[in-house]
């Protein structure tokens, strides 16, 4: 990921933070936060599973169009959770120089 990338899900984040005091009449986003985590949850679990089989499928337009929506269903839930992106960038330097199989091996369980 680059710096740009971070900046760009970082401002993603910014505005569904402002989306989320918004009217759910005419913010999407305001709906759904509003409807609990447990439905942004399933949405989540919904996107990410349109972008698997976009993949399988071999649709590299709709694994992109997908992910997008997949990111920002991440963020939203980040948002319904009290996760900062501060806080996954931080996990993620954290196991940068680990190797994923010893990461996992030593990762409490959820």
């Amino acid at each position: 990921m680059t710096a740009r990338d971070a900046t760009t899900l970082d401002r993603l984040f910014e505005t569904i933070g402002t989306r989320a005091r918004a009217d759910p009449a005419t913010s999407y986003t305001a709906q759904l936060l509003r409807q609990g985590t447990e439905q942004v949850a399933k949405k989540l679990g919904e996107e990410a599973l349109e972008t698997a089989l976009a993949a399988v499928a071999g649709r590299h337009a709709g694994v992109v169009s997908e992910s997008a929506d997949l990111l920002y269903h991440l963020l939203v839930l980040w948002a319904a959770t009290s996760v900062s992106p501060a806080d996954v960038w931080d996990e993620l330097a954290r196991r940068e120089s680990t190797s994923g199989l010893a990461e996992k091996a030593h990762r409490p369980p959820p």
